[in-house]
């Protein structure tokens, strides 16, 4: 991910690279600049000219400081990218895990999104900022060493390089322990969030005491992760003693030996200077934040693509928003379905590999244009066959068929075009109601608006909110105003298949017959969960579902032959009474 952020920013780091070069002039000129001080001015009695060189240097000190701010400004065109990548990855690899079927929901995906992503983020401007600085930093000092006398490379490099050389030896201890403290994070989040779900059943088993044991335990292993990855700080210690300050200590040391060789006072002051002003700065920031930040990135960034990876045992792939390689073959002619067909072959369904079945074997075959209704007690199924049809999910064994086109083989693009699906609790969106109503239909104008408004019978509402650019809030919408809008979505786009999960269920039973008849009277096939008698009375067909058994046939054969269908009248009929009186 991190060379895919290189390749993808290389404008902003070229930018960035060009002001770090501007910000190590300092570094650059400054023991140049004092050798010429001492041994051009001050040592030959001209005061004035060593004042110059001095001066020379202020100047170049602050062209470095301008430097310092635009790099620093620059940053931001690399970091805050790199977390809109990370945020993207994190929800979408969440997602996927709580979404897969027998798996629940991934708990610690809160501590990657709130927590980690922001520790990635700040590591990676530090460590950007840090690695690039120490890199042209030093890069400088040896060319100015270099300058003043060759000589005095001897005194740098290696203890430099060894200093180094130190550093990235402990790297890989400090980066497993790092990442045992970022799994102990997620662990304590884990535990924290699972206890605040379940605070009532904790109270009403009396096993506050438990809670507390297993939470404690957490937090332990956490502080001891804590603990072990501290004791590490001493490697980066003795690291920079050796690359930053014994270069200095060397100098001094053999500096009656350089001058026997004809190295000039000012040019081991200059030495002093790039090592002292220039060079350990820069590796103490290197060592610090490659160590600090540059561990945090590593540990966090492994664990966000690790835990983010949607392919991991067990989960299903997304759809391609592509057609996959294997769809042209599958679908005829890579077009969409012919009409709204719907065919299942031997479906079988469950949530978990070791649950029954929610639905087992079920055929099902339904000309275009048929209206369904779907009834059965709460828990039969009704809603896993209605997303089974809808694509949303995939059965374990069989297949469904959609205008003679597997539904697994189309892409998202043809699967959104070639079916409409409306939940019991329907979504609006802060925006105007056209955007609202038009959201699966764009190219809908105000007549298509309209003619879809007196179909479902949501002119009222269309007058109270104050036509179609008014600004609609959802949070004042009534349970159902929102469905009317659903509805009206629903109505606008020609798919050849339309699936109602309850999506009527907050309507009075007469707008709730007004709203199916409009879509009986579409040329497409009408799939409806009903939540009333009425709704499968005015069916085609009706399926009648008592979780794996299935019976499907006309209203009054299944009033003839079917004791559930029956049993389901009777309690519609006495809930109707019940609301009566």
């Amino acid at each position: 991910m991190l060379r895919s952020t290189l390749r993808t920013r290389r404008r902003e780091f070229v930018r960035l690279t060009g002001w770090s070069l501007v910000e190590a002039v300092p570094a650059l000129l400054s023991g140049w600049l004092v050798a010429r001080a001492v041994d051009d001015g001050f040592l030959a009695d001209r005061t004035a000219e060593g004042l110059g060189w001095l001066g020379l240097l202020a100047c170049a000190v602050l062209v470095g400081a301008w430097g310092t701010r635009q790099a620093t400004l620059q940053l931001a065109g690399v970091v805050e990218p790199f977390r809109d990548d990370l945020v993207t990855l994190v929800t979408t690899g969440t997602l996927h895990r709580s979404a897969r079927v027998g798996q629940s929901a991934d708990t610690a995906g809160v501590a990657r999104l709130t927590e980690q992503v922001e520790i990635a983020r700040e590591s990676y401007g530090a460590v950007v900022l840090f690695v690039q600085s120490f890199v042209v930093t030093a890069v400088s000092v040896l060319l100015g060493l270099a300058a003043l006398d060759p000589a005095l490379l001897l005194f740098v490099v290696p203890p430099l390089a060894a200093g180094l050389a130190l550093f990235l030896m402990a790297l890989r201890a400090m980066a497993a322990r790092q990442r045992a403290v970022v799994l102990a994070d997620e662990a304590i989040a884990e535990q924290v969030s699972t206890v605040a779900g379940g605070l009532r059943d904790v109270t009403a088993c009396g096993a506050e005491a438990t809670v507390r044991r297993r939470a404690g335990a957490r937090i332990d292993e956490a502080a001891s992760a804590a603990r072990a990855l501290a004791g590490l700080t001493a490697l980066r210690t003795a690291a920079l003693g050796v690359g930053g300050w014994l270069p200095i200590v060397l100098i001094l040391a053999g500096a009656p030996w350089l001058v026997r060789d004809g190295v000039t006072a000012g040019a081991i002051l200059g030495a002093l200077t790039y090592v002292a002003q220039g060079l350990q700065p820069a590796l103490r920031g290197f060592v610090q934040g490659l160590g600090g930040s540059g561990l945090w990135l590593l540990v966090t960034l492994g664990r966000i693509l690790e835990a983010a990876d949607p392919g991991a045992a067990g989960a299903a792939p997304p759809r391609a928003a592509t057609p996959p390689p294997t769809a042209t073959a599958q679908t005829p002619g890579g077009t969409l379905p012919r009409d709204g067909r719907v065919e299942l072959h031997g479906v079988t369904f469950g949530y978990a590999p070791s649950a029954e079945p929610v639905v087992r074997d079920l055929d099902l075959s339904l000309a275009s244009g048929t209206h369904l209704a779907v009834v059965g007690p709460s828990g039969a199924g009704k809603s896993t066959l209605t997303a089974l049809i809808a694509g949303v999910l995939e059965p374990q064994v069989g297949q469904v068929d959609l205008g003679g086109v597997p539904v697994r083989a189309l892409d998202l693009d043809r699967l959104s075009r070639s079916r409409v699906l409306i939940p019991q609790e329907a979504y609006v969106v802060a925006g105007t109601l056209r955007e609202n109503l038009a959201y699966l239909h764009p190219a809908a104008t105000s007549p298509d608006l309209d003619a879809a408004v007196r179909a479902i019978g949501a002119g009222a509402l269309v007058e109270r909110l104050g036509g179609y650019d008014a600004q609609v809030d959802p949070a004042l919408l009534s349970a159902g105003e929102r469905q009317l809008i659903a509805l009206v979505r629903a109505l606008l786009p020609p798919a050849p298949l339309v699936l109602l999960d309850e999506a009527t269920c907050h309507l009075d039973p007469a707008a709730e017959a007004v709203a199916e008849r409009a879509f009986a009277g579409r040329p497409a096939t009408l799939i409806v969960c009903a939540h009333r008698i009425s709704s499968a009375s005015r069916a085609d067909l009706v399926l009648v579902m008592d979780g794996p058994r299935c019976r499907l046939g006309t209203h009054d054969q299944l009033l003839a032959d079917c004791a559930l269908y029956r049993d389901l009248i009777g309690h519609w009929d006495q809930m109707a009474t019940d609301v009566r009186r």
